[in-house]
């Protein structure tokens, strides 16, 4: 990384440094990456308020400029996005494949809000339909909605930043950003390689106690929107907080990957196999619970088992690994304990199960009960925990039965099921035949219930970070 003199925070545009550090962690073996500022609360009033002078220079911009510059950015991040997804591994422990991936993804989201910033529209209001309306002319036109807090959290420290910062700009916002900080460097780096395309102030870039320098982003008066990518807990807490502020809150998953008796087993397999170990579990979108029926549970467990085996545990440095650490011990520990628990409740263990400091391995569990602390919460872990139901209705039931509406997808080769399965189940996304990992940057992603409030995906966020003002010329 070069040392801890170069990860610094930027506000104002100008990098800044402290004397408190927080460490940087490498989730393999606890070695210090790298260090970076422990802000206070003054630095988050002195970044909100950067972030407030600057939304006239932001207002004043064409948006052939905006477009311009993020296209601009996405030329320059192209070039050392290998570089990125080196920093991503080593501060996660996500497999470098996948952060190579996440890195994709994270230019695809740029190059969206590139386009989208210059599909900003507002519509004509038939005020003649009204009374008194018959010769006045009435339009609205898209503002930007001001200052944007952004929280994002470890398991995709730039993907998950994109999602806020770039349509925040594309719709002429200014933004203050914490990652988390247990993975700040590659955002932190993202921040320094966009601003200077930028008018100082309007990216800002905070590291530091959640519930000093969050606080503020969540409570100062001069943030006008507030995005948070992270646990339920904490998005309650926002909430409360927030008072009049717009709300994206993108919070946890427990989602279900249902297998019909007249699913593709091959395909079915893949998909929890994809679902359940992706950077070891520790997705909101990862499959939780694979539900199945009887009629093919023993074929699905023997072709899933077969599938698991063959994953490589390892250094996620190394292109081969599949599953690598996660982000620390305690998260380890945590999954540890919750299949202990559902062991000592009558679960069955068909593979895995062992901890090594950060590392878990993938496993499988068969004859899970729904009530199982297990799959009641959400567990970030490699696991693969089979339901065995009867019915299509039982399985629907229990797809249903969490406090979380995140996605869902079933397996089944039937039009008819299909069409139950998408009418049944409350989450926000439900997949016929594709794992719930499956996102593009593009797509209107968000959930129900306790999953949060709001949609992603550029199109949708730009017009969330809009505001529309009705003009009327009598």
């Amino acid at each position: 990384m070069g040392g801890s003199n170069r990860m610094k925070m930027i506000i104002n545009g100008n990098l800044v440094n402290k004397d408190k550090k927080i460490k940087v962690k490498n989730p393999v073996n606890k070695s210090i990456i790298d260090t970076v500022p422990h802000a206070e609360r003054e630095d988050a009033k002195k970044a909100i308020h950067a972030a407030n002078d600057a939304k006239k220079a932001m207002k004043d911009m064409s948006s052939r400029k905006i477009s311009g510059i993020l296209y601009d950015i996405h030329h320059d991040l192209s070039k050392i996005q290998d570089e990125f997804a080196v920093i991503i591994t080593k501060e996660t422990g996500k497999p470098i494949r996948d952060s190579k991936f996440e890195m994709k993804r994270s230019l695809d989201t740029l190059l969206f809000a590139a386009e989208e910033s210059k599909r900003i529209y507002g519509e004509t209001i038939p005020l003649d339909a009204g009374i008194g309306g018959s010769k006045i002319l009435g339009f609205t036109i898209k503002i930007p909605m001001g200052v944007l807090s952004a929280i994002t959290p470890f398991n995709y420290p730039v993907n998950l930043a994109m999602h806020k910062i770039a349509p925040a700009i594309a719709a002429k916002n200014t933004v203050v950003i914490k990652p988390s900080h247990k993975s700040p460097l590659a955002a932190l780096k993202l921040v320094e390689l966009m601003t200077p395309y930028l008018p100082d102030g309007v990216l800002n870039s905070l590291t530091g106690d959640g519930k000093v320098i969050g606080d503020e982003m969540v409570t100062n008066n001069l943030v006008n929107k507030i995005s948070f990518t992270g646990s339920v807990a904490t998005g309650m807490s926002i909430a409360r907080k927030a008072g009049f502020k717009k709300l994206t809150l993108e919070l946890g998953g427990n989602d279900p990957l249902v297998v019909l008796d007249d699913a593709n087993i091959d395909n079915a397999v893949s998909a929890a196999v994809r679902g359940s170990y992706v950077y070891a579990g520790q997705v909101c979108i990862a499959v939780k619970r694979i539900i199945t029926q009887i009629g093919v549970v023993d074929e699905f467990t023997d072709k899933l088992l077969s599938e698991t085996k063959k994953l490589k545990l390892g250094d996620p440095l190394n292109p081969k690994t599949d599953v690598g650490p996660l982000i620390d011990e305690e998260a380890a520990l945590k999954v540890e304990n919750r299949v202990k628990d559902a062991l000592n409740e009558g679960a069955e263990l068909l593979c895995g199960g062992k901890r090594n400091g950060a590392f878990y391995e993938p496993t499988v569990l068969d004859k899970v009960s729904p009530n199982m602390e297990l799959v009641l919460k959400e567990t970030f872990g490699p696991i693969a925990p089979i339901i065995r139901v009867d019915s299509v209705d039982e399985a629907f039931e229990i797809a249903n039965n969490t406090p979380y509406g995140l996605q869902a997808s079933v397996f089944t080769e039937s039009i008819e099921k299909a069409k139950k399965a998408v009418k049944s189940i409350d989450a926000g996304t439900v997949l016929i035949n594709k794992q719930s990992t499956f996102r593009t940057d593009n797509m209107p992603f968000g959930g129900f219930k306790m999953s949060g409030m709001g949609k992603e995906g550029v199109k949708y966020t730009v017009e969330d970070m809009t505001c529309s003002k009705l003009v009327i010329i009598g």
